[in-house]
């Protein structure tokens, strides 16, 4: 693959993993046509199987050899070690496109892809990916890419993004852990915080919880993303202090592994409105005390 060519190319998948290989299906939509996989698991030979079904799934430096345009989808803490032993391996050669789809590494992690004349870049794709049909529909229906890229390959990775039906967001190499932290923190979170509500709601004697949540959260996540801290609605906001101790009982007495979650939000809630000017400051005195409280309670269990 030239530097700014759009032509198609031969594909190889170094991690047919829940991201690997969507984004594989994805190109092959796109017209290129992915030639190999490594694929290790029995999840993920099936994945393969369903999403690549014409790719030979072989080791990574036989992947890498074959490709010219190589898609290392691995784990972050795998990707330094994987890089290095391609290099290593001698897989990789000068004019190959070599991609990591990691949002916490850039392009310094690549640095042995440039040593062998290969051209790196970091190109992450994001929306979270559940290894089905509906992560193809959802990422070709258009999502943003997270792109790190020397000045030179830039044309390279529009072209990719483009196949991809993306949009290019540039990411400097220093703000990869930030931008990362940020979707982590968003989206990862997100799950883990709906699933506490909806074990705490059937605590609470509801039978279908994703039936309560759905409409509420739905507006919610809409609200916030059109108008930022304006969204934010509840006790914290208005500073209902009693209604947030006796919140902090519940969560108590039923499921205490929720209290420092809680307790992290709703103060990081009441500075945000605060600081907005939705709360003033005195009327936030009696609902940051109960939070104080309760933050000292927790330190000295």
């Amino acid at each position: 693959m030239n530097r700014g060519s759009t032509s198609r190319n031969n594909v190889g998948i170094i991690g047919a993993g829940r991201v690997g290989s969507v984004l594989g299906a994805a190109l092959e939509r796109a017209g290129h046509t992915v030639v190999a996989a490594v694929a290790v698991s029995a999840a993920s030979k099936s994945r393969a199987e369903r999403f690549l079904p014409h790719a030979r799934l072989r080791p990574a430096d036989e992947v890498a050899a074959a490709a010219d345009l190589v898609v290392l989808a691995v784990p972050d803490d795998a990707l330094a070690a994987l890089v290095a032993g391609l290099a290593e391996t001698g897989a990789l050669r000068p004019g190959q496109i070599v991609a990591h789809t990691s949002g916490a590494h850039g392009l310094a992690v690549l640095a042995p892809v440039a040593a062998a004349g290969a051209f790196p870049l970091a190109l992450h794709p994001a929306m979270t990916f559940t290894g089905t049909e509906t992560d193809l529909e959802r990422l070709t229906a258009g999502i943003s890419f997270g792109v790190t890229a020397p000045d030179e390959l830039r044309p390279v990775a529009e072209a990719l993004v483009a196949d991809l039906a993306g949009i290019v967001e540039w990411i400097d190499e220093e703000k990869r852990p930030l931008y990362h932290a940020a979707l982590a923190h968003g989206a990862n979170h997100l799950a883990t915080l709906v699933a506490e509500a909806m074990d705490r709601l059937r605590d609470a004697g509801v039978h279908q919880p994703e039936r309560v949540l759905a409409p509420l959260l739905g507006a919610a996540l809409d609200n916030t993303l059109r108008l930022g801290d304006a969204a934010i609605t509840g006790p914290v906001s208005r500073g209902d202090a009693g209604t947030v101790r006796r919140h902090l009982q519940a969560l108590d007495a039923v499921a205490p592994g929720s209290v420092p979650p809680y307790l992290a939000l709703a103060r990081r809630t009441a500075d945000r409105v605060i600081a907005a000017g939705r709360l003033r400051p005195q009327d936030a005195e009696p609902l940051l005390d109960v939070l104080r409280d309760a933050k000292a309670k927790e330190r000295a269990a």
